[in-house]
């Protein structure tokens, strides 16, 4: 077989995504005729139909989604090899990291400041979002690193690597007064802000819960940390927060820590893919020694 013309397959993985002939002629700002003539000879070149009809639009055949596969890892890799060299173009490398809102942020910026060095001018950028949307992006090639509250299994999620950083026991707290009941009875005698059930620390907790037969009243759920904490300092309510940062909580409006929980640990990973491995900014976060920022 010759080798394939790469614009015929750019028109069909276009085809592909958008469902439809016509919304491909759109995207791509050609005629439906002209998508058309180049789908049909891509299938002449593969010896077998790449689509069939689905109602008003069009999906592609067992062959199709074969070819589909491909072409997506391609023109993705494609797009990447552009970024990296229009990135290059400027003084400064981009480097794009995701953050899983739950996490908390004094941590997190202690962690990236491994990343920052006037000797790779990078340019850092950081977004937050749920660690299942991180990892879409991260699998679109969208960021280049992601500090999570969870791993991943690399088993399941094919070119990605997780490594732990660290973990810290984290604390409950509420405004004075102090509660009359010893910990964790006390739990129950105020409304508790709680991380999200969607986080991997908010699952430890509603369980640790459960397993301890603590009726709680849960007032709210969090998925991002900072604003759980902010929320529980002016409110009559219970919060968690890390156990190392205890002090500094103590300062804010009459603030008292009236539980610390050492087995249930509050946990950091950093999540890359493949094509990351060797980038300086990946190496140092991972070959760093964290254990001192985790221990306070």
């Amino acid at each position: 077989m010759t080798h394939i013309n790469f614009n015929h397959l750019y028109y069909f993985w276009h085809v592909c995504k958008a469902g439809s002939v016509a919304g491909a002629a759109g995207a791509l700002f050609l005629t439906p005729q002209t998508i058309t003539g180049q789908i049909k000879t891509l299938e002449a070149r593969l010896q077998g139909r790449l689509f069939k009809r689905k109602g008003r639009g069009l999906e592609p055949t067992e062959l199709g989604q074969l070819v589909f596969r491909y072409a997506d890892k391609m023109f993705a890799l494609s797009q990447e090899m552009l970024d990296i060299v229009n990135y290059r173009k400027e003084s400064n490398l981009l480097f794009d990291v995701g953050v899983a809102d739950a996490l908390s942020k004094r941590l997190v910026s202690q962690v990236l400041e491994t990343v920052v060095t006037e000797q790779d001018h990078i340019h850092l950028r950081c977004f937050e979002s749920t660690h299942e949307m991180l990892l879409e992006q991260l699998s679109q090639h969208k960021l280049d690193m992601i500090l999570s509250d969870c791993p991943i299994d690399s088993s399941q999620q094919e070119g990605l690597f997780s490594l732990k950083l660290g973990e810290c026991g984290v604390s409950f707290y509420c405004r004075q007064p102090k509660p009359e009941l010893p910990f964790p009875a006390c739990l129950e005698q105020r409304r508790l802000l709680i991380p999200g059930r969607r986080t991997m620390l908010g699952r430890k907790l509603l369980n640790w819960f459960n397993e301890n037969n603590i009726r709680t009243e849960i007032l709210g759920e969090f998925d991002d940390a900072a604003l759980m904490t902010a929320f529980g300092v002016h409110h009559d309510a219970i919060f968690v927060a890390p156990s190392l940062y205890a002090h500094e909580i103590y300062l804010q409006a009459d603030i008292v820590e009236i539980g610390r929980m050492d087995n249930v640990q509050d946990e950091y990973y950093v999540i890359f893919a493949e094509r990351m491995i060797q980038h300086p900014a990946v190496q140092r976060v991972c070959n760093k020694d964290f254990s001192a920022l985790f221990q306070g």
